[in-house]
This record gives structure tokens, sequence and C-alpha cells, in this order.
């Protein structure tokens, strides 16, 4: 089963996402920051490569029990591939929202089916502004319309 766990803290409650009481309070005034997207996947360099190809990133470190890609070594975010030996059994609770510019967005979700993405059904109805798609272990994401044309 894939999942994406980025760890989430209250900055006005100190509590992690779901209640509890976070281990440090804060006391330098900095919120905490999402260091990596994790993405548990049985085949790590297959999973990785797709992400590295789709977003046009680089795989940063590589070890036997982890693969780590982003845009380069100070990219304030990466994500972080992890082995898993389950199966992935339900729809994602967190996804990636993709997005391109208005007249690349049919283009992009060309190339990313021809990287190995699918589409997926998750109970859309047909008028919506987005596409989902699965990446080849079946992880769901968005290709969404252009950032600049949500706030219209």
């Amino acid at each position: 089963m894939a999942v994406f766990r980025p760890l989430l803290v209250s900055r006005s409650t100190n509590a992690v996402a779901g209640g509890s009481p976070a281990c440090t309070a804060h006391t330098d005034g900095m919120p905490v920051r999402l260091h990596h997207i994790v993405v548990d996947a049985h085949d790590l360099p297959g999973l990785a490569r797709f992400w590295t190809q789709a977003l046009g990133w680089k795989i940063l470190s590589e070890r036997e029990r982890e693969i780590v890609i982003g845009t380069d070594e100070n990219a304030s975010v990466g994500m972080c591939f992890m082995p898993v030996t389950g199966p992935k059994t339900v729809k994602n609770r967190v996804h990636l929202d993709l997005t391109s510019s208005a007249q690349d967005r049919d283009q992009e979700i060309d190339r990313l089916h021809a990287l190995g993405a699918s589409r997926a059904g998750i109970g859309q109805t047909g008028a919506e502004s987005w596409t989902v798609m699965a990446d080849p272990e079946g992880n769901e994401f968005c290709v969404i319309r252009p950032k600049e044309t949500l706030t219209r």
C-alpha cells in the first residue's frame, strides 16, 4: 500500500494533526517545514524514476531501503520512496496535485501516460476541472488547471 506521510503540526496548538500533543514546543518562532513527501513503494527505483521524469527532478540519494528525489540538494521539499510489502487497497488519503500551463495540460497528461501513469476512477462525475491519474503503483494524483486560474 502506498502512503504519503507528511507530518502536520498545528502552529496554534502545537499538536500533531489528529489532536495529540507535539513532542516539543516551538521556542524560536520558526514554523515546522515540509521536508519530504514519503511514498511507500514495491519498486523503489521504478517509482522514483517515474516521478523524476514526471517532475523533471533528479535522484538525490539512493540507498537499499530509501531513494530521495528533488530538484537539487538544496531543495526545500523532496520525495522519499520507502519499501513496503503489502498491496495498495484503498484510495490515497493524501495526493499530489500537478499543474502545467493551460495550453500544455493535455500534452502533459499524454506525457505522464507515456511514462507509465494511467487514468484513475475514484468517483468523478466528469464535470471536474482536474484529471485523476495514478502512478505505476496505483498512487492517485491529479493534473489540475494552472494555479493562477484557481482563484478566478
